[in-house]
């Protein structure tokens, strides 16, 4: 099933939709470019969303945003995306997808918020947010539906693998360096906490140049939140990371576990992606740049 990459055209969107969904049969079906690497999302009239899974690993993201972004909406300071509904498999599309309220605003940019002190004290504010929603619902480590996350050991091989694979573009010592200092910080001792698990620029809107919600939940999950400290790294100058850090009051452990999350998924979206794609070569590029600036 890891395998399986469905083909996912305008036709099969409109009759899923049309079949499952009649009362927005009517409502034009647009598809958004460029799209996420797990969705293909397209736009139904003004005011809704639809995505569905490009591969096994994104399935059940649907059901998990439906269960938990009603309850976490209220407490945030960014807006969050609306569940509608939620898809069944059909037409040979073998898994659940979902309809989610439109949220206007233009991907958030280097070039606009990199410097930007509202950006990083507004981040560091919906992370301190996310991580004091009702604390007594937080499941313990291993709990059902994935909310646990994957610990940043997990990631070792293929990172090891990947500092290899990319030793004539970066500094594999130093990234080498980074990487161990992360696996050797002390693991997080302190009760769970939320985490968005995928936080980084590609899913931060922006209206009017400034922050306005943050989207994608599909990593979503309870534990340690260094995972969510890589949006300094892919999104901030060195200067506003530190005051995001400040903001935030990351102790050296976490934040050093943090560089390594941020290593890790930029080397993994630079192997996978940077030889086709010059957008994604230079974003990661920044990534792992600023992770081994620290």
């Amino acid at each position: 099933m890891g395998t399986v990459r469905p083909a996912i055209d305008h036709d099969l969107v409109r009759r899923l939709v049309d079949a499952q969904f009649p009362q927005w049969a009517d409502l034009p079906l647009t598809r958004v470019e460029p799209g996420g690497s797990d969705h293909v999302i397209h736009r139904l009239g003004g005011e809704l969303s639809v995505r569905l899974p490009r591969h096994a690993g994104a399935v059940g993201q649907a059901r998990k945003e439906a269960e938990w972004l009603p309850r976490l909406a209220p407490h945030l300071p960014l807006a969050v995306p609306e569940p509608v509904a939620v898809g069944a498999p059909g037409f040979g599309y073998p898994w659940p997808w979902a309809v989610t309220r439109w949220l206007d605003g233009e991907p958030a940019t280097v070039g606009a918020l990199a410097d930007s002190s509202d950006a990083a004290v507004g981040l560091a504010g919906f992370l301190t947010a996310l991580q004091r929603f009702a604390p007594d619902a937080v499941p313990a480590a291993g709990a059902r539906g994935g909310l646990a996350g994957e610990p940043l050991a997990g990631r070792d091989r293929e990172t090891r693998a990947a500092i290899a694979a990319t030793a004539d573009v970066f500094d594999a010592a130093a990234m080498t360096e980074v990487w161990e200092a992360a696996l050797a910080a002390p693991d997080w001792r302190r009760p769970p906490v939320w985490f968005h698990g995928d936080f980084h620029t590609g899913n931060l809107l922006t209206v009017g140049g400034r922050l306005s919600a943050v989207i994608d939940f599909g990593e979503f999950g309870a534990g340690d939140p260094s995972r969510d400290l890589m949006v300094a790294f892919t999104l901030m100058s060195a200067d506003r990371r530190a005051e995001f850090r400040a903001a935030l009051g990351v102790d050296g452990a976490t934040w050093l576990r943090g560089r390594g999350w941020a290593l890790a998924t930029g080397l993994n979206a630079y192997t996978a992606y940077a030889a086709t794609d010059a957008r994604v070569a230079a974003q990661t590029t920044r990534q792992i740049t600023a992770a081994l600036a620290g």
